[in-house]
């Protein structure tokens, strides 16, 4: 399998291209609208077909590259049917498969950053969006953020992924590449709660600052990307 990830150092923003081989189909997930020439050039340099484009969710601090993508390469734009992105041609459903040539991805709905979260799951990779984090968890003080539903995202869903499953975050602002569901359950300390009260508690007193551009950003994004 091919499996580059890259990074965005203006946003802190992983996106992920993935292939079952050099000369196939391919996948990017979360690309970001600054790096799409770099992507392009990352497929030709290993004979790859973008077929499809995958947003886990409508950003607030990065603008997607899904439409500049699809308008230079005629792939297909997938997000979880909770987005309000009118323009995504595939809206997936929780637990459904996403078919790149001979790889399975499937959807997670994971909400609780924002309303449409999702993460996805490629055997044992699994793309946590801003859900999940290295160390952390995605803030969820706005975008119909709650976090009741992230707290049940994560106990409910994503930490009862078997404790090898790999962790690759949409963002990670401390070096770091990947994680396990194993690790994050031992060491994330957002994680070491004992109900779900104290996770809201935690989270209600990050008081952090908004993104950048934020209305502009989640505007545009609701766009796919598009002016």
């Amino acid at each position: 399998m091919i499996f580059k990830q890259i990074f965005d150092t203006e946003t802190s923003t992983y996106t992920y291209i993935i292939a079952s081989a050099k000369g196939r189909e391919a996948v990017i997930i979360d690309p970001v609208l600054e790096n799409v020439e770099d992507y392009i050039n990352a497929l030709k340099e290993l004979d790859l077909k973008l077929v499809k484009v995958i947003d886990t969710h409508i950003h607030a601090d990065h603008i997607t590259g899904a439409s500049k993508l699809k308008q230079a390469t005629n792939c297909i734009t997938i997000m979880g049917e909770h987005t309000p992105a009118d323009t995504v041609e595939i809206k997936v459903k929780d637990d459904e498969i996403i078919h790149i040539d001979n790889l399975k991805i499937r959807s997670m709905y994971t909400p609780g950053h924002t309303s449409d979260s999702y993460s996805f799951l490629l055997d044992n990779y699994l793309f946590t969006g801003d859900t999940l984090l290295i160390n952390g968890t995605g803030r969820t003080d706005f975008q119909n953020g709650s976090s009741k539903d992230a707290y049940n995202s994560l106990f409910s869903n994503l930490l009862k992924l078997p404790e090898e499953t790999l962790v690759y975050p949409g963002h990670d602002y401390n070096g770091k590449f990947s994680s396990t569901i194993g690790n994050e359950k031992k060491f994330n300390p957002r994680l070491q709660v004992k109900s779900v009260d104290e996770y809201v508690d935690i989270m209600s007193k990050l008081n952090l600052a908004k993104p950048k551009m934020i209305e502009t950003n989640v505007s545009r994004n609701i766009k796919l990307g598009a002016n």
